[in-house]
């Protein structure tokens, strides 16, 4: 089974980016163009909307809880940190309208790292907490999968594509030239939760990539993929 070609995971289309805009894994310099397509491109803001309430379903798994003061701090200090050698604002600053501009980025700044928290927070006991964006050139199926290391377990949203009639999804782990170790079939539905074992976690840890093959119903007969690859991701880190 190849991944890679026109199974591999479509890494720079704007939904992709708008996903990862969301979740907060892109780079300051990629997080600032984002910002600036979100103002100027209703399309991709679009996008950002959406993702952003595809993704609300994953952070019910996790009760809310207070930020420790050192998040809090930090984030004050990105947000409002002023230099010692400013120099004293000049007059009619509150009528600039750079001011105003400037005054709600930070507020957006401040909502969009709330709701971020559930993702980019990672668990006191276990700290890893990995994300990957699973399609295919050649299909229309999608999924993003959120492993969580301290509940040992991935969740799986489903995006797009259907499956065939008589057909199922079945969810692998694949680790280098190993055989792929499957998770389970997929249950239909917009979200669900798969438990991997301790064995699947460290593979998962080590750089194993998901994917989702095309299966008779009730999964593969033989142990293996049977069907094609109709979506494939690598996991990184939040």
């Amino acid at each position: 089974m190849t991944l890679t070609g026109e199974h591999g995971p479509e890494r720079e289309s704007d939904d992709l980016i708008a996903a990862e805009y969301v979740l907060g894994v892109l780079s300051a310099a990629e997080r600032q163009d984002a910002s600036r397509r979100i103002d100027a491109e209703p399309a991709f803001a679009r996008l950002v909307d959406a993702w952003e309430s595809r993704l609300a379903p994953l952070a019910a798994a996790y009760p809310a809880t207070e930020p420790p003061q050192s998040i809090k701090a930090a984030i004050d200090g990105r947000l409002f940190a002023s230099s010692s050698n400013v120099a004293t604002p000049r007059p009619g600053i509150l009528a600039s309208l750079g001011f105003w501009r400037g005054l709600a980025a930070a507020a957006l700044a401040g909502l969009i790292i709330t709701a971020a928290l559930p993702y980019m927070r990672p668990p006191v006991d276990q700290e890893v907490r990995l994300v990957a964006s699973l399609a295919a050139d050649s299909s229309d199926v999608k999924y993003l999968a959120v492993y969580d290391a301290a509940h040992h377990n991935v969740g799986l949203s489903h995006l797009s594509g259907e499956r065939e009639q008589g057909k199922d999804f079945e969810l692998w782990v694949i680790e280098g030239d190993k055989p792929p170790v499957s998770l389970g079939i997929i249950p239909v539905g917009a979200a669900t939760t798969v438990p991997v074992t301790p064995t699947i976690q460290q593979q998962l840890e080590q750089g194993a990539i998901l994917a989702v093959s095309l299966e008779p119903a009730g999964g593969s007969p033989t142990g293996q993929p049977t069907g094609p690859v109709v979506a494939a991701g690598d996991l990184k880190n939040i």
